[in-house]
């Protein structure tokens, strides 16, 4: 059988025509999702910076659908995620980024640290504490440690909060002498709850000797000394908070005032007391002397020295309840009128994130700020 040459003739060219027009419409395909990925990226882009987080997630998923390669992409999404509270869609996008065999040490380092900020908004610590273990070594192994501090603290244990506090000093982080003194009076206060007072005693005396200047020292180790029933003690324990942290005096001033009763150094304790108040108008330290008073007319005189000084409604309240008022009948409420208006103003303000509080705390409760609560009432601020 003779072979024909026509059908070769003519399919040659048309196989040739064929090939090029799919290769024109693969070229179009690709130049058309090339054109779709950038528009949807700064699509998102533009929905971020107008603060429209899930149209923005939108298109960041549409362009990562586009491109599923593109790293950087998957870091945004997973971002967006957890700003939004989206914390197992996050965890998600961080965890397949861990799981390419294709990425870099370095993407692969921050995947592991999104994956911990996931973990620790999410309230997660026992997973976010492993996920931060996992860092050492890189690049981010300092904001990791900082990381776990914070996880630490909020668990109170203050023994891998102290580890983690002298590493970070050690790597020239910052100082954290007063933080680790913070630490060391938490522990000496489980230790009296628990009846080792000489181990209170023991860890509040390495207290006051690192960080002489954190007035908490002092209140606690005299408050330990007194209730051991040594009054001359605690009483130079608080003398030497006011000449080694004089600016938590007020704090101290009460005690002062009852531990030169019980010792019957009264007079002492005045000179060191007055000397504050010339320094500064103090709500607590005008109340000290007012007790130390030798009779009433002493002590509404201190009251009336403060309104001199410095406008107070608390020590004004204070003096007009040694006052008799021309209308007996209305000394009562308008007592209680004054007492009521001036109790707010007796409490302690974080300056960190304005958490008010009757008591006075050496780590906020609100932001868990250290030391972020002046010695000084509302009214003073």
């Amino acid at each position: 059988m003779d072979l024909d040459l026509t059908w070769l003739l003519w399919g040659l060219p048309i196989a040739f025509a064929l090939g090029w027009v799919a290769s024109r419409l693969d070229l179009r395909q690709w130049r058309i999702e090339s054109r779709q990925t950038p528009k949807a990226y700064f699509r998102g882009l533009n929905h971020l910076l107008n603060e429209q987080q899930d149209q923005a997630i939108d298109a960041f998923i549409e362009a990562v659908q586009g491109d599923p390669d593109t790293a950087e992409l998957h870091f945004a999404l997973g971002n967006l995620f957890r700003r939004r509270g989206d914390y197992d869609r996050a965890v998600r996008v961080h965890e397949h980024l861990l799981g390419r065999a294709d990425i870099n040490r370095k993407d692969r380092d921050r995947a592991q640290h999104a994956l911990a900020l996931d973990f620790l908004k999410a309230g997660l610590l026992d997973r976010a504490e492993a996920a931060l273990h996992k860092l050492e070594g890189s690049a981010f192994e300092g904001e990791a440690l900082l990381a776990l501090l914070a996880i630490y603290e909020r668990s109170r244990d203050w023994r891998q909060a102290q580890a983690v506090a002298q590493r970070l000093e050690a790597a020239e982080q910052g100082s954290f002498t007063t933080r680790l003194a913070h630490y060391q009076c938490e522990e000496a206060e489980l230790a009296q709850k628990n009846g080792d007072t000489a181990l209170a005693q023991r860890l509040l005396g390495d207290a006051v000797q690192h960080a002489p200047q954190l007035p908490r020292g002092w209140m606690a180790l005299s408050a330990l000394k007194a209730q051991q029933g040594d009054a001359a003690g605690a009483l130079a324990a608080l003398k030497q908070l006011a000449q080694q942290a004089p600016q938590g005096l007020p704090l101290a001033a009460h005690a002062l005032a009852e531990l030169a009763q019980q010792t019957g150094r009264q007079g002492e304790v005045l000179v060191l007391l007055q000397a504050a108040h010339e320094r500064g108008p103090s709500l607590d330290v005008t109340e000290a002397l007012a007790r130390l008073s030798p009779d009433a007319e002493s002590a509404r005189a201190r009251y009336l020295n403060h309104l001199e000084r410095e406008p107070s409604l608390v020590v004004a309240t204070q003096w007009l309840a040694g006052e008799t008022l021309s209308d007996p009948r209305a000394q009562k409420p308008v007592q209680s009128a004054l007492e009521q208006a001036s109790n707010p103003l007796k409490r302690y303000r974080c300056a960190a994130c304005g958490f008010e509080a009757r008591q006075h705390f050496w780590h906020c409760p609100g932001c868990q700020s250290w030391d972020s609560y002046p010695a000084r009432r509302v009214e003073e601020l």
